[in-house]
Order: structure tokens, then sequence, then C-alpha cells
């Protein structure tokens, strides 16, 4: 029927080439759809198994400054995964745990750079690599007047970093601890 409601006569042989048309255009845009989407299935895949992969080359190094202090204390000095290394807290003491610059700010602080400059070299890595540094400290105000003394160690820039205030560390008669981040793009 038209818009009047009229019928219309229709070849019935030309009805039937028109639904055969039609079919084969359905079914051809059909199989192309299916067919983009096969090759989008298969594209993700691979692009999952990719990331699977890079992330899987990322493998945690360990290392340990003072084994057996690590061993005893349960903690690695420093892991490195990828580019960016991450290290604990460095303390003034010996191998076998006795503080060093007992009551000497100054001492301990230098103690405590001496051996994260040792952990940033064992993994190729300088001073100038660090982007993240903290600082905690049992007397904020004794830091303050020799913190001048990382002028001599950030001759670059200095990195980002928090200074804190801390009632105690972990053993008596420590006053500084100072832990790292770095980053070194190949």
């Amino acid at each position: 029927m038209n818009k009047m409601g009229t019928p219309i006569n229709v070849n019935p042989h030309k009805a039937k080439d028109m639904k055969k048309i039609h079919l084969i255009f359905s079914s051809l845009f059909f199989g192309v759809c299916m067919f983009c989407s096969c090759n989008n299935a298969d594209k993700s895949k691979t692009s999952s198994e990719a990331e699977v992969k890079v992330v899987s080359s990322y493998k945690p190094e360990y290392f340990n400054l003072r084994p057996k202090l690590e061993k005893d204390y349960g903690y690695s000095h420093a892991v490195k995964i990828g580019d960016d290394l991450k290290i604990s807290g460095a303390v003034s003491m010996t191998d076998s745990g006795v503080i060093i610059g007992l009551g000497n700010m100054e001492l301990q602080m230098k103690n405590c750079y001496s051996d994260l400059e040792k952990i940033l070299q064992h993994y190729g890595y300088s001073i100038d690599d660090v982007y993240a540094e903290n600082i905690y400290t049992t007397n904020m105000e004794e830091f303050i007047k020799v913190s001048g003394f990382r002028n001599s160690i950030y001759k670059k820039q200095f990195p980002t970093g928090t200074w804190l205030e801390v009632k105690g560390l972990a053993l008596k008669g420590q006053l500084i601890e100072i832990d790292m981040e770095a980053h070194k793009s190949k």
C-alpha cells in the first residue's frame, strides 16, 4: 500500500530478488562484523600477552648491606624493580650493629649517606638518580644545625622528601635514619 492506502502492484519475481539481495547484504555485513570482531579479539589477546611479559620481566632484585643484621631484624636494605630502586632507612652502625657516633648527629648523618651511596653504587646508580629522600630524626633542632652537609651530597638538585622528628628509632642512641628512592632510565 502506498501512503494513500491504495494497494501497490508488486511483481512477485522482483520481491523474491529483493529478498535475495537483502539476505546477501545482511550475510555480508554480518560476516564483515564477525571478521573485524575476531581481529580485534586477537589483537587484544596479543596486547595483554605482551603486557604480561613486560610486567614479568621486572623481577625484584634484593640487596642486603648487612646480611646478618637484616635477617635478624627481618628486612632487606634495598630492592630494585625495573629502573626503580627503593632503599630502606640507613642508620649509623657497624656490621655487627654497634652505633657509630653516639650522641653526634653530624657523624651519624655522614655514616648514613656513606651507606646509602654504597647501595646506590651496587646497582650502578648515583646520588643524581635519587628523586625522593625521607629523614627521620629524634632531634630536629640538632639535625637542622648540621643539615648543610647535604649540600656536599646533592650538587645538582635536591630530591623531594620529608623531614620528621620522631620519638625514637630502632635502637636507643640512633639520632637519624634516611631512606631513598631512585630511578635510572636505560
